[in-house]
């Protein structure tokens, strides 16, 4: 099922005294559908945000994309920059200012309330949940694998990892046992924000403990899959290390993977 007609709007998602700005994309027919968090880069939902979002609804899927940054930054997003060939130094200023500041349990709450919410959709099969982040997010999906109710987690190119857990004194990648659905994470081995010493200990931790999971490398840099939307920002082909014609494409090839046979 690919490219059929969605619905979007921007919703509130209910977390106790604090409601979570997101961005909701789902099928315009009738019918009970899986769901997928996306989960934001340090830019907040921005517009590649929302595209990853409606692009994942379009494959018959319901898309969630709650703000990450709502008790530090409500409505914080900046947009890619043609002169920067990405994102403005200013982005990524207040981005990591933004980033700095999160706390592992209140993203924890935010992800368990997101579930909660997809679970209250009438079009939503509550035993089918995945989730799919970068960057920042790329960690926080990682996170959320943990929680037993996501069933397929994708991934990309998730930061700290392996050395932080926004806070907490266990870092990540500790909690890999805890993972109960599959996941695919994805790299840019010319990555200068992931080494390949960090993504090598989480393919070890996921083998050590026996997760179902699947690891891609590509020839890229850091934010390669922002180069499946090149058609709508032709000036992401200038970017140094992050483009390649061939990464975006293959791995939203298993992203399909993933959730198709898991959701």
């Amino acid at each position: 099922m690919t490219n059929i007609e969605i619905n979007t709007c921007y919703v509130k998602v209910p977390n106790n005294d604090l409601e979570i700005d997101a961005y909701l994309a789902q099928p315009a027919s009738a019918g009970s559908f899986g769901a997928v968090i996306v989960f934001q880069e340090i830019f907040g939902v921005n517009s590649n945000i929302r595209d990853i979002t409606e692009l994942i609804a379009k494959q018959g899927y319901v898309a969630l994309a709650p703000a990450m940054y709502q008790r530090i930054a409500p409505g914080f997003e900046f947009g890619f920059s043609p002169e920067d060939v990405g994102y403005s130094p200013e982005a990524y200023k207040l981005g990591l200012q933004y980033y700095q500041q999160v706390k592992y349990q209140e993203i924890l709450s935010d992800i368990q309330a997101a579930i909660a919410y997809l679970k209250t959709l009438p079009n939503v099969k509550g035993d089918r949940i995945g989730s799919i982040g970068f960057c920042f997010g790329g960690h926080v999906a990682y996170m959320a694998a943990t929680l037993p109710d996501i069933k397929a987690t994708a991934s990309f190119y998730g930061g700290g990892i392996t050395t932080s857990s926004y806070g907490e004194e266990t870092p990540t990648i500790n909690r890999t046992s805890e993972i109960k659905g599959t996941i695919y994470t994805f790299f840019g081995t010319r990555d200068s924000l992931v080494s390949q010493e960090e993504n090598e200990k989480i393919e070890a931790e996921l083998k050590k403990h026996q997760i179902n999971h699947r690891i891609f490398r590509y020839d890229a840099g850091h934010g390669f899959f922002g180069g499946l939307f090149l058609d709508k920002y032709p000036f992401l082909e200038q970017h140094p290390n992050g483009y390649n014609p061939e990464a975006a494409p293959d791995a939203w090839k298993h992203v399909l993977e993933l959730f198709q046979n898991n959701l």
